[in-house]
This record gives C-alpha cells, structure tokens and sequence, in this order.
C-alpha cells in the first residue's frame, strides 16, 4: 500500500487540491451556473420523489429505517444521511430530467445535491459552504471525466456513477473540512466502491446507480474521517481504477490538473440543463423538429417521412425505434421527436402510462429512420449535434440543423420563466403549492443562507400531505409463486 503520507499519486494531489479549495475562488459566473444547477436538481429530485423506482426503494426494508436528520425529501420522514443520499439520490435521476455535462458524458450534479443536502442536514452547514463544497466536486469528477474519456464512456460504464462517486467523496470531504490526507483515502476507497453499466439504461437501476453512487461517496467520507486507510495509488496502479476501467493507452492523467479550477468546470458552456425529461442525447434532435414545426407550420399529417441524423455518439444509447415501456421512450430518439412534432414539446406526461402508445405517435414511428450522422466524426470537438430532415406529403423536404447543442447552456441558458416553469411544475408533484414559491427563492440565493435547516424545512412535508406508501404483496419465502405489486393512488 501507499504510504498516506505520499502526496505524488494521483488522489495524494487531488486530494490536496480538493481540501485546499476556498469558496473565495468560486467566480460570479460559477456561483450563477452552481446555484441554478442546485436549484434545478432539487427540482427534479421532488418530481421523482414519488416515482415507482423511489417508492420500492422507500420501501424495502433496511432502507431509510436508521434513525437521523436526514430528509428524505418530498415527505415528512427522516434517516440517515447515508439513507437520505441513496434515495434522494435515485428520486433526482428517475426522470431523466436532471442536468447533464457534455465533457463528462453524464449527469454532474445529481452525485453531488442529494448528497451534500442529507450531510447538511446532519451536521449543519451555510449556503456558501455547500456551494463550495458542490463546485469541487463537480471540478473532480469532470476532470476525471476530461482525463479518461471517451473511451471509458464507450467501453459501457456510466460515468455520472463511475465518476460521480468520486466527485461525491470530495464534495462531502469538502463539507466536512477533512485535510488533504484524510480526502485522498475517501478518493481512494471511492475508486473500489466506482460502478454503473450503460446497460441498465432505460431501467429502473439506472437512477438506482446514482442513489448508490451518492451513499458510495458519502461513506467514502465518513470512512476517511475516522481514519479508515486506503491505497493512495488505487487510481495508477497496475490493477487500480485507470487500468481496470480504462486499459493501458485510454488515458491521460494530465488533463486532470492542468490549470485546476481555473476556469472552473461548473461554470463551462458544456454543463447543460435539461428542457425535456428524457435523455439529454436526445435534447438537440428534438429542439431542430421543434424549429421545423415552428418555420413550416407542420402537422404529423403533413408527414410523409422523418429522419433524424444525430451525432454517433447521442444514437447509440437512443436508437428505440419502438419503445415499449415509458422507461424506454425516454432513451428513444424516434418518439420524443414525434412528440416534440404532435405536441411542440416534450413534457413529463408524455413518459407517463401508455402515452408511447398514442396512435399518431406511433403512425409517425411508422415513417421514422434514425442512423448516424455522416459529416459528424467520433472524434469531432463538438459531439452534440443533429440534424433532422422531414419529407413531406406535397413533394417538399425541409430539415434543421445543429453542430452543438448541450441542454439549456453556454450561448442558450434557460430564462428564469423557463426555470420557474419546469420547477415548479416538478415541486408540485411531491409539495403542497404554496410550499413552491418560497422553496424557490431560497434556493434563487442559496449563498446567503445562514443555516441550511431553513432549506430543509421548505422540502418537508406534513404527514396529511404526503402520499401513502406503495403495498406490496410478496411471496413467502421458497415458494415460486410470482410477487404481486399493487400502487396505492
């Protein structure tokens, strides 16, 4: 093992690096993109909050029975920060409507809210030093993301969990105040607790590997506080995290630290919110159909044929022509830019029940390829473009195009209607109404929150309003009998 003491391995420096971080060099553009990014994960998180995957979890038991301060949020009950990560953690991916960074090929902020928001709970902490404690992390996991991909995103890990633990070891790390040693054995047990396929997506273990991966991080922490050792080269070793994950020659540990933190990564044009509730691959197909239905008044009777020419890399995890499952539509390419074409938009009823089944939707499935886009190169610096081409009926062909388009960022930020829209229409599904507005501008100046108790307690929701818990029926033990679930409304 390394020795702790080592500070030439690569978690020795990062490590050193994370503890080192003052909330004094988090720009006013970073605290502008932290803090909407915070907002919007709260957001979603509540949207989530009552999703089946959330509510199983709930549920099982051994889950969220400790006792504790954390809230779990959306209702009145609380447990362990370790518990409060895991479920809030999977409530904030369940939708798929969480915000995304282009360099990291995930979601940078759900490993890290969920997490920071059931530690502050526990221990108490300011607005500003959550912020900070956000910032570094999101610094961390996207230049671990800069350093191996994209490469390990091809290879079928999910680097939102795969990378995010890490990111979540440091922002808790951060929040704790642990020195430069003590994060570095929390990054260090974090690369054995690193995991998350890309062939779950579409599931309900997909939010589950963010869950995971949040508790993986905090306890990393937690871990590390109390001097639980770990090996500092667990990152370069010849069977550490880079070599397993990777392979020799996919990698390249420089881009790690160079210029550290200066521009931080939170504030980059590639960090993204999402404006539909569906895979942020999707996101600029569905934008160019918008734009079409808007300049050419079109109709889905209009239609003769689609198709759609996103970027390689967004098709390869998009390509459902035929989604079966509210789960898949959300990673199909095909019916989300149907629907952005019948209904001008994508919306979170449209991932709910049979909706996929609509009958126009499906005629305009009928009439939908999707395949790769051939000017579009792997290894482009822009890799989150599409073009769309829709012939029609009349003999005419009109299409859109787009070389880049992360989410709602960079050069098109979302407006503050826009925000208030999508929050509150996700909020509304876990709080009362009147609980929204005030959540809402709290978190609109999280920095100049003295005590994030006052947060919590917005998130909280009495007994009479929260939603009764799902029955669940299982068969006995040995038997082969099927378990039957039944959703109490």
């Amino acid at each position: 093992m390394a020795k702790a003491t080592d500070s030439q391995t690569i978690l020795g420096r990062l490590g050193a690096l994370v503890a080192g971080f003052s909330a004094e060099q988090v720009t006013p553009k970073a605290l502008q993109q932290a803090r909407t990014c915070i907002l919007d994960t709260i957001g979603v998180t509540l949207a989530g909050a009552d999703e089946p995957c959330t509510r199983i979890l709930k549920e099982t038991p051994g889950v969220a029975d400790a006792p504790g301060k954390a809230l779990l949020m959306g209702t009145g009950r609380r447990t362990s920060a370790l518990d409060a990560a895991l479920v809030n953690g999977t409530a904030s991916h369940a939708l798929d409507f969480d915000d995304f960074s282009g360099a990291l090929g995930g979601h940078q902020s759900v490993p890290l809210v969920p997490l920071l928001f059931a530690l502050a709970d526990e221990r108490g902490a300011t607005g500003k030093a959550l912020i900070a404690a956000y910032v570094v992390g999101v610094e961390t996991e996207i230049r671990l993301a800069r350093a191996v991909n994209f490469h390990h995103y091809d290879k079928g890990w999910h680097p939102t969990a795969t990378l995010g633990v890490f990111g979540g070891a440091a922002a808790a790390s951060h929040l704790m105040r642990l020195d430069a040693q003590k994060t570095a054995a929390a990054l260090a047990i974090a690369a054995s607790l690193a995991s998350g396929l890309k062939a779950n997506f579409g599931t309900m273990t997909k939010p589950l590997h963010i869950g995971q991966c949040g508790r993986s991080g905090l306890l990393a922490a937690l871990l590390a506080e109390r001097g639980f050792d770990a090996a500092l080269d667990a990152m370069e070793h010849r069977q550490g995290f880079l070599d397993v994950f990777n392979g020799k020659g996919t990698y390249d540990v420089d881009k790690i630290f160079e210029n550290w933190a200066e521009p931080l990564e939170i504030a980059d044009d590639t960090i993204g919110l999402k404006q539909y509730p569906c895979c942020g691959s999707t996101h600029s197909a569905i934008f160019m159909m918008q734009q079409l239905r808007k300049e050419h008044g079109l109709r889905p009777d209009d239609v003769a044929k689609i198709t759609l020419l996103p970027h390689g890399r967004r098709l390869r995890h998009t390509d459902n022509p035929r989604p079966q499952t509210s789960l898949e539509a959300k990673f199909s390419v095909q019916y989300v830019c149907a629907r952005a074409l019948k209904d001008g938009t994508v919306r979170l009823k449209d991932f709910e029940g049979e909706a996929h089944f609509d009958p126009v939707i499906q005629r305009l499935l009928d009439v939908t390829q999707a395949s790769a886009h051939p000017q579009m190169r792997d290894d482009a610096a822009e890799q989150w473009g599409s073009e769309v081409i829709v012939a029609l009926k009349d003999g005419r062909n009109v299409s859109r195009r787009i070389e880049n388009l992360v989410g709602r960022g960079g050069a098109y930020p979302m407006s503050s209607q826009e925000l208030w829209d999508k929050f509150s229409d996700c909020a509304e599904r876990s709080l009362p109404r009147e609980q929204v507005a005030p959540l809402f501008e709290r978190l609109e100046t999280l920095e100049a929150v003295a005590d994030m108790a006052q947060v919590s307690r917005l998130l909280e929701v009495s007994p009479q309003h929260e939603k009764p818990p799902a029955r669940i029926v299982l068969a006995p033990v040995g038997t082969e009998e099927a378990p039957e679930t039944t959703w109490v409304p």
